[in-house]
């Protein structure tokens, strides 16, 4: 048996494994959630431009989603509730 071939034993019970599958999954929603947006604004703003049609509004969001993306550079929170939530 070659040393690659080997399985270490499960350290994580049933429940915690449920609890990160459902961390996972809300991250992908979220994710998904943030891309529809922004590419949906960022659309938005480009056909505005093309058209020279004044949309504050669009303008802003935007703004705002781009410096809101540039800003966040790493993940440091997982979504759900997490064993560091207990109690919250």
């Amino acid at each position: 048996m070659s040393p690659d071939s080997i399985s270490l034993p499960a350290d994580t019970t049933k429940q915690q494994d449920l609890v990160v599958a459902g961390q996972r999954r809300i991250n992908l929603i979220w994710e998904f959630t943030q891309a529809v947006t922004t590419v949906t604004i960022t659309g938005a703003a480009i056909y505005c431009a093309i058209n020279k049609i004044d949309a504050d509004v669009v303008n802003f969001a935007f703004v705002a989603i781009v410096s809101t993306y540039y800003a966040r550079t790493n993940h440091t929170k997982i979504g759900g509730v997490g064993a560091s939530d207990v109690g919250r």
